[in-house]
């Protein structure tokens, strides 16, 4: 399947540009994450369940402001909901300054919260956005192409995390007993929380500075903008008459379950197997990103040949086989194998968004919305991981998980993602 559609019209060149930054600068804050569950389990002596309600007071976030902030972009357009997404992702930032300097977990929850609305408003805005800038034939290409810039931004809030964050200094039994007997343990406590703060001003002050850049920039008029309820047709119930939608929105619930999953316990598995030091294990969470940012840029490319649906949903054949192994066999083997699931996943966040709009038509922002809701699956899956790893003892387990995930994406890509109108759907439940 080849096709020479253009991927972006020109005239619209610079909003696009502007907008595909923000798949960047998101990706930065969800795999900072990744480094915060393994710095404070340090900092402040919490345990992998615990640690894993960072995802979970992330993902909420998201969760509780897609739905908001479709129905404030269907009135006052994308640009208006981007530009309110930026401030809310600035406010968060700022926000780690006194969390940090109070030593409260609870804070940065507050913190984390508040940055992740910011990005709910963000991702419910650019994804449909990038979608419908465009002739629709490339919309999946368009959205992939954009998409790889998010693991660009992953890289980068892994290595940050890992450089600037992560001292290198842990601590054995003796050394903490010590400390405490000399009076000098919560100091250093309160030092490694302390550790936080620079990356998140810089990146506040990043954020501000393109949030001036969209204010000035005019963007184009795309369909369904500034149109009420009653004008866009159909509403929230209509789009569950649509299968190939509501699969879609399931198939988005656990894919970000089985990416946040991974990626949030990487470090706590290369570390139970291999016993390599926090800072090479944050290296190794940054190479597996350098995969995912190459599979999503190759992945891209290979849909100008191969049908999108296809191709994902090898992928996802190949990365049960790949997490299995690394239930199996943990140690280096299931490191590699984890390591290289980040490949195969890469493909799967914007393939199944642009999949499961298609056909809304006036209904794709609210559409739009609920796949970004499904987003929450990051919330759910991690503390669940936590809490069997907890309970076993074994990381190597909770990655059954993701494992379960990965076989629903199968079955989502081969079967669930076939477009069928509401018609056409209530005919074959009849016949």
């Amino acid at each position: 399947m080849t096709t020479d559609h253009k991927l972006v019209p020109r005239q619209h060149l610079i909003p696009f540009v502007l907008v595909t930054a923000l798949f960047f600068l998101w990706a930065i804050p969800h795999n900072l994450n990744d480094v915060l569950i393994r710095q404070f389990m340090k900092s402040f002596e919490i345990t992998r369940l615990k640690a894993g309600l960072i995802q979970s007071a992330f993902y909420m976030g998201y969760f509780a402001l897609s739905m908001p902030a479709a129905l404030i972009m269907r009135k006052r357009g994308y640009k208006f909901g981007i530009v309110v997404g930026l401030f809310l992702y600035v406010t968060g930032t700022l926000l780690f300054y006194p969390a940090a300097m109070v030593g409260q977990y609870g804070f940065f929850l507050l913190a984390l919260f508040v940055i992740a609305a910011g990005l709910g408003f963000l991702e419910t805005g650019a994804n449909p956005f990038i979608a419908q800038l465009g002739d629709p034939a490339t919309s999946e290409r368009r959205l992939n192409f954009s998409q790889a810039f998010n693991p660009l931004g992953a890289i980068s809030g892994a290595l940050i995390g890992t450089v600037f964050i992560f001292s290198g200094v842990e601590l054995t039994k003796q050394q903490a007993s010590a400390m405490k007997v000399a009076g000098t343990y919560q100091a250093y406590l309160h030092h490694e929380t302390l550790r936080v703060i620079r990356p998140y001003m810089v990146l506040a002050g990043i954020v501000f500075v393109l949030a001036l850049l969209m204010i000035r920039t005019k963007f184009p008029a795309i369909a369904g903008e500034g149109a009420d309820e009653t004008a866009s047709g159909r509403g929230l119930r209509e789009l569950f008459r649509f299968p190939h939608y509501v699969t879609a929105v399931i198939a988005q619930f656990f894919y970000v379950g089985a990416q946040v999953g991974t990626w949030s316990y990487f470090i706590q598995y290369i570390q139970s197997y291999t016993h390599q030091p926090e800072k090479t294990a944050g290296y190794f969470l940054t190479g597996s990103l350098v995969a995912f940012c190459i599979g999503r840029f190759s992945s891209t490319y290979a849909m100008k040949f191969i049908r999108p649906s296809l191709l994902m949903g090898a992928f996802a054949v190949i990365n049960v086989g790949l997490v299995a192994i690394s239930v199996l066999m943990p140690g280096w083997i299931g490191l590699w194998a984890i390591f290289l699931t980040s490949f195969f996943m890469s493909l799967m966040f914007p393939t199944i968004f642009a999949l499961g709009i298609k056909g809304l038509g006036p209904d794709t922002k609210i559409g739009g919305s609920l796949l970004i809701m499904a987003i929450v699956g990051g919330a759910a899956f991690t503390p669940i991981m936590g809490l069997i790893s907890d309970a076993t003892g074994s990381m190597a387990t909770a990655m059954l998980v993701p494992l379960g995930c990965y076989v629903f994406i199968a079955w989502y890509s081969f079967v669930g993602s076939r477009i069928r109108t509401p018609a056409l759907a209530a005919m074959e439940r009849e016949g």
